[in-house]
């Protein structure tokens, strides 16, 4: 009988217990669990599971009877064993014997917090994934490469890169239950700089992203007036050039020089663009953006300070919540004369596109940053998971829920455009010229303001924006939390509250730049050069380290023991192969044809683009920083520590303030 005695761990003790033969391919317990992982890593897809079909636990208990090898005679023998020459010291007796090893185990951590429930995991995974490029990118996407067309490239590129990547991540969370840094000891040590360059990726992120929400706020707490200001040229932020073009207004006519009340309320009332000149003064900060902005970062602190407990609470409404304002939208645009229009315009294929190279550019991309691997995110959520669960079929749901929702949006956006042209009599595609967050608070809000109830859907419209904007903000400081947490475990254990509330501070004042007259310039700049291509080439470090220094085989065999199964042949083909070929052809894409950047009428100078490829840099650079950190350290000669990996012995798997005492003795 092999007995492991988990020692006392703040005041508590936990006990588990595994029988085996005179075998060593018993079924063992809690944090034992991962030796068998490693143990086991050179013996190809095996079954791991015991005579009862009970699967190996990792932390969790289970009660397991005799060894796969264990016959009915051996079980006998465990009952009434006389103790061999010596004292019983090991010796087995004739009829095969039972030797327990009894190992001690005093551990030093604080158990891992888990979620409540199975669906507050999986509502938060889709709250992060489905964000605000879902409604106004992939649309504007879909239909400038091919309409219908572009889904062929775009399912391509999922079923290819975007679903294996997001199950690699699942697994790779879930089995070794740590963030993004420290799950890097257990992989390959000199690749942890990768852990550091994706929570300073996340920084950038907060920086910019919750201010597209503090505009939102901005337009809801605007909407609650019998007339929506964005509806009038009277007021004082409006121009000579403004029109109001309503559906009722036949007399006035529409030329390239005219502005609509809409994009003038953005403009020139939200962001005040015009009283900045360009990235070189960007004038003083907006107080009315600061105090929204304030308010979104007050309800992301008291949603994730407390952890995955609190947050997966808060995500049943912010998750599906967009989901039913979408639904709401979708009944609304389909009734609005010309909205077939904008359907045809959506999905009419244009088949010759797919010869084009930028096609599959954009397809790789959109479904790359839909899904949201490489960002911490799904390492760190998916650490809360229980050991067995499934979350090879948690990806393949949440990547579909993903993608639908996607295909979803477009037609709530286009229904709407086809309405607009109608009214004003142009084609779809020229008033579909706008994109990013222009689609959103200029073509969707003058959209808005001409249905009925126009107050109501402006208030359900950009509360879905808030919410939308706000489960991926929690979910990005949340990976980053728990990577600094499993880092500093002594440091920052105890003092959870106290270090979200620090990081969100950093967050706000790392934002006050993007709250300026010139802000929208920099939010621009943050989303075209801080974060795309450093993720992108940290994904792929990622996926070569896993893939090619850790091993498939070692990772498949990890999976296994989680999930009972051996991943398929297509799985390890992606991994290995496939998926770092598709993140490399949108690294080169990227530097073949690096993208023009302006924004109104603003043409980023060559400056801005040095300034933004070393925004860039800055996160990536910890990956050689800590790799020549790693060398310098590490003991032995240069290419031991150059190939360090963790040892396939079982101890390795222990963490370093575990104490293990082990003996022998004869029952």
């Amino acid at each position: 009988m092999l007995t492991v005695d988990q020692g006392e761990n703040e005041g508590e003790k936990d006990k588990g217990s595994v029988e085996v033969g005179g075998d060593e391919e018993g079924t063992q317990q809690q944090d034992s669990q991962p030796m068998l992982a490693d143990g086991l890593a050179d013996r190809g897809p095996k079954s791991l599971t015991s005579s009862s079909g009970q699967q190996v636990s990792n932390g969790f208990t289970t009660s397991t009877p005799q060894s796969p090898r264990e016959g009915p005679g051996t079980a006998a023998c465990a009952a009434g064993t006389a103790p061999g020459p010596g004292g019983g010291t090991g010796s087995l007796a004739p009829l095969g014997g039972l030797r327990t090893l009894v190992v001690q185990q005093t551990s030093l951590e604080r158990p891992r917090e888990t979620w409540s429930k199975k669906m507050d995991f999986l509502l938060s995974v889709i709250g992060y994934a489905v964000d605000l490029g879902n409604v106004w990118r992939f649309p504007y996407i879909c239909y400038q490469n091919g309409g219908g067309a572009f889904l062929l490239p775009y399912l391509l590129m999922a079923v290819f890169g975007g679903v294996p990547l997001f199950y690699m991540e699942l697994a790779l969370g879930q089995f070794h239950r740590s963030g993004c840094i420290s799950i890097w000891k257990h992989i390959c040590p000199i690749f942890k700089g990768i852990g550091f360059a994706i929570c300073i990726i996340a920084l950038y992120i907060a920086f910019y992203y919750n201010t597209i929400m503090a505009w939102a706020l901005y337009y809801l707490l605007s909407s609650f007036r019998p007339t929506l200001p964005w509806t009038t040229c009277s007021n004082s932020w409006n121009t000579a050039n403004c029109h109001r073009y309503m559906s009722s207004d036949h007399n006035v006519t529409w030329s390239n020089w005219s502005t609509s009340p809409a994009e003038e309320f953005y403009t020139r009332q939200v962001l005040q663009v015009h009283r900045s000149p360009g990235l070189h003064q960007l004038g003083s900060v907006s107080w009315q953006l600061a105090l929204c902005l304030l308010f979104i970062f007050t309800i992301v602190y008291f949603s994730i300070w407390k952890g995955v407990k609190t947050s997966g609470k808060v995500v049943w409404v912010t998750a599906t919540f967009p989901y039913l304002v979408l639904l709401v939208l979708l009944v609304r645009g389909a009734t609005l004369p010309g909205a077939w229009r904008g359907v045809v315009f959506y999905l009419k294929p244009d088949w010759e596109k797919l010869l084009s190279t930028t096609v599959w550019i954009d397809a790789a991309a959109q479904i790359f940053f839909s899904l949201g691997p490489g960002f911490g995110v799904l390492l760190a959520f998916a650490s809360y998971n229980p050991f067995h669960n499934n979350c090879y079929k948690d990806a393949l749901v949440t990547s579909s829920v993903n993608c639908l929702t996607s295909f979803l949006s477009g037609f709530v956006i286009f229904t709407v455009l086809g309405y607009m042209a109608e009214m004003r009599q142009q084609s779809v595609d020229a008033v579909a010229k706008d994109a990013g967050p222009s689609l959103l608070f200029i073509i969707y809000a003058e959209a808005i303001a001409n249905m009925p109830a126009a107050t109501f859907f402006a208030i359900i419209f950009f509360l879905m924006i808030i919410m939308l904007g706000l489960d991926s903000t929690f979910a990005g400081l949340e990976g980053v939390i728990t990577a600094m947490l499993d880092e500093f475990p002594h440091v920052l254990a105890k003092r959870r509250e106290w270090f979200v509330f620090g990081l969100v501070c950093v967050c706000y004042l790392g934002a006050l730049s993007t709250l300026t007259y010139g802000g929208a310039f920099v939010v621009k700049l943050f989303e075209e050069y801080a974060t795309g291509p450093a993720v992108i080439t940290v994904v792929l470090l990622e996926v070569i380290a896993v893939s090619w220094f850790y091993g498939t085989q070692r990772f498949c065999n990890d999976i296994q023991v989680m999930l009972g199964f051996y991943p398929g042949c297509f799985w390890r083909v992606c991994w290995v192969a496939i998926c770092p070929c598709f993140l490399l052809f949108i690294i080169i894409s990227f530097l073949a044809f690096p993208p023009e950047v302006r924004l109104f009428n603003y043409h980023y100078p060559p400056w801005t683009t040095v300034l933004g490829y070393c925004i860039g840099v800055s996160s990536f650079i910890c990956v050689p920083a800590y790799m020549f950190y790693h060398l310098l350290n590490a003991k032995g000669t240069f290419k031991q520590p150059l190939w360090l990996l963790p040892s396939i012995d079982s101890a390795a798997k222990m963490h370093n303030d575990t104490d293990i005492h082990v003996h022998t003795q004869v029952v």
